[in-house]
């Protein structure tokens, strides 16, 4: 065992009741006024100064080094659950019918907790460090609501760092990459309209929209495999096809919707992919004779790892668990990730660490292993260490 492993320890059991406490009482994105008021009770008993109310529910502490140092860091951790009903039968399951802690952000929102209470009592570096405590990481805006709030300008940081659990890798295991690591994404919406009339008898004097939409959802996956370079990753998928009435087959529609969303790993992959759904749409409604209303709802950046604060990272994680538990090269995924808006802000890096075997995030039956909690606390005291030496 490291001696910051050492030294984290017998703060594990406290520890392992907040992030059950936390998990029995989920909260949606910016309605997590009991999480935030219990965070902010434990810095409050820790003697950590912090302020409250940033992006409505956020809050950031802040703990400077026993010496001065010019440069500054943040720590960043989510804070809110899914509308997902709970099936874990743990003993801490929710009791907020309907809501679940289903991606381990009450095990982050813990360790970072730890990280406060131990760089607090242990203050061995130069410099600052905030603690970013941030809601509604889950689609609601929390990344952009904490920036809007003037989070860099208040708190200001010379680097910016993340982590998040990864089921299936082993406890005490880290994995991270150099680049685009995380997808940026969007939920897309276009609406057909024109003439309905009777399918059966006078089809001739409508405007059939289901045969645009069809070809429109074929056509959809023609721009990534002939607009885009084959060595760029892209993702296109269809999630939502309505018109119509179920009791009213005879009829045909005077309006459809395909909705859906799309990935990316940077810019230029997301302008085409806006350019040439839009183009699919316009197009195949103008030929058909029909309208068309083409709509874009960008929630999430690439979420790109700058190559030095990844090194610092993986030097972190490595000082914990050993380099041979750090996988340099994780591969990237398509799950978007708020934090990537605090990185376009400032360079940084998000790390995962290992949850052990479990469900997958985002399921009923998914739990947080309280077991990587020492591993995820120990890994921000010497990110710090690193990050801000004597």
């Amino acid at each position: 065992m490291t001696d910051t492993l050492a030294l984290i320890q017998p703060l594990v059991p406290e520890l392992t009741a907040i992030r059950r406490d936390i998990h029995a009482h989920p909260e949606m994105g910016l309605e997590e006024t009991r999480t935030a008021a219990l965070v902010a009770s434990k810095l409050r008993e820790w003697g950590v100064e912090y302020v409250e109310g940033i992006g409505k529910t956020g809050l950031v502490a802040t703990i400077r080094g026993k010496l001065p140092g010019q440069r500054a860091i943040g720590l960043r951790a989510d804070m809110d659950a899914l509308a997902i009903v709970e099936q874990t039968g743990a003993a801490h399951t929710s009791t907020h019918p309907g809501v679940m802690h289903a991606c381990g952000h009450d095990g982050h929102t813990t360790m970072l907790l730890g990280a406060a209470r131990a760089l607090k009592e242990n203050p061995d570096f130069a410099g600052t460090v905030h603690l970013i405590f941030q809601p509604a990481e889950e689609g609601r805006g929390g990344a952009l609501a904490m920036l809007a709030d003037g989070l860099l300008e208040r708190f200001p940081c010379d680097t910016l760092y993340g982590m998040h659990c990864s089921p299936g890798m082993p406890i005490g295991q880290f994995g991270i990459r150099k680049g685009a690591a995380m997808a940026g994404g969007c939920m897309f919406h276009v609406t057909f309209t024109g003439k309905g009339g009777h399918g059966g008898a006078t089809p001739h004097l409508s405007i059939d929209l289901s045969i645009i939409q069809a070809h429109f959802v074929l056509g959809l996956q023609t721009i990534v495999g002939r607009n885009i370079s084959a060595f760029d990753p892209a993702v296109i998928s269809v999630g939502y096809i309505g018109g119509g009435a179920r009791d009213s087959a005879n009829v045909m529609p005077a309006e459809m919707t395909v909705s859906g969303t799309a990935r990316h790993y940077n810019d230029a992959t997301k302008d085409i992919i806006e350019r040439r759904i839009t183009e699919l749409a316009e197009g195949l409604a103008k030929l058909h004779g029909a309208g068309v209303k083409v709509e874009f709802v960008w929630v999430a950046e690439p979420l790109v790892n700058a190559d030095g604060p990844t090194d610092v990272a993986m030097a972190a994680a490595a000082s914990v668990v050993g380099e041979g538990a750090v996988n340099p090269a994780m591969p990237a995924t398509g799950g978007g990730e708020d934090f990537a808006y605090m990185l376009k802000q400032k360079q940084g890096a998000f790390i995962r660490i290992g949850n052990g075997a479990s469900s997958g995030v985002h399921t009923p039956t998914f739990d947080f292993n309280d077991e990587a909690i020492p591993y995820g606390v120990a890994y921000w005291v010497e990110l710090v260490k690193q990050e801000l030496k004597l």
